[in-house]
Formats: C-alpha cells, structure tokens, sequence
C-alpha cells in the first residue's frame, strides 16, 4: 500500500516535468524508505521494551535553590540556631521582594538598576551579619563565590601590552 502511493507520487512528478533520472531516483529512495521502515519501527519499539524493563538512572532538572534551600546551607556552615534561621530566611524573602521590585520598575536605567541590585546584596550582607554571632561573622563570606583571584599582580595593561601588535 505504500510502496504503491510513493510509485504514483514518484510518476506524478515525473508527469509534472521533472526529469526521469529524478523520477527513478524517487522511486528507488521510495523503496528503500518503505522496506526500512518496518524495520527501524521494530528496533526501536524492541529498544524501547528493553529500556523500561530496566530501572536506570533518571535525569533530573536542574532547579533553582529555594530560600529555604539557602537558610539550610547557611544554617549547616555557620551553625545557625532556629531563630537565627528564622531571622536569615526574613532578611531573604525582603531581599526576594525588593529584587522583583527592581527588576519590574520601568522607571529604573541599566546603570541605576545595576547599582540598586549592589546596594540590596551589601545591605542583605549586613542584615545577616548583625544576626550572627561573633564566631558565625569570621564564617561568614557572602561574597566568596563572586571573587576573581588575582593573577600575579598583573594588570589590564599588562594585557594590553603583551597583546597588542607592534
């Protein structure tokens, strides 16, 4: 049956003035198409079978970490009592809000809105160190994971000079 309609459209554009060898080119990648198919439909649903019968490892979608994920990684690095934990997770959800805040105001330029998004980070900084006892502050590095080592004592103009031709 479908070796039978791909022949009728193989001769239609043959008809429709497409040259023969194109036609008998159709017509062979037809055959070829419809006795594979079986067959590839077969490997894969047997593939498939195969695959299922097995528990396997499942891919998980990375996800954000919620608030609540942040207060428990904070809480287990620096020791956090509940209420401290209580504390941190509401400087987190104002720091959220104003965050939203500042993201939606139209009113607001790249430049300014850049420099609200440092100002909010340095006073969640702060609000949480002054929940934090003495100890907990030496812990406590906020802005570790955004800091750049730096290389040698070399310079943008170190850069420049090596880089630029002569």
């Amino acid at each position: 049956m479908q070796l039978d309609m791909a022949y009728r459209f193989c001769n239609s554009s043959i008809r429709r003035g497409l040259s023969p060898k194109l036609g008998q080119y159709c017509r062979t990648l037809t055959i070829l198409v419809c006795l594979q198919l079986p067959l590839v439909l077969a490997t894969s649903l047997s593939f498939a079978q195969a695959n299922t019968s097995a528990p396997g490892p499942t891919h998980v979608p990375h996800r954000h970490p919620t608030l609540d994920d942040r207060v428990k990684v904070l809480a287990k690095s620096l020791d956090l009592n509940e209420a401290q934990q209580t504390a941190v997770k509401k400087i987190l959800e104002r720091r959220q809000q104003e965050t939203l805040r500042i993201r939606t105001d139209p009113t607001i330029t790249g430049s300014a809105r850049m420099e609200q998004f440092r100002m909010l980070q340095h006073r969640t900084a702060e609000q949480i160190s002054a929940v934090l006892t003495e100890e907990q502050r030496k812990k406590y590095d906020p802005f570790a994971a955004r800091r750049i080592p730096q290389s040698e004592g070399r310079t943008v103009e170190d850069w420049l000079k090596v880089t630029t031709p002569k």
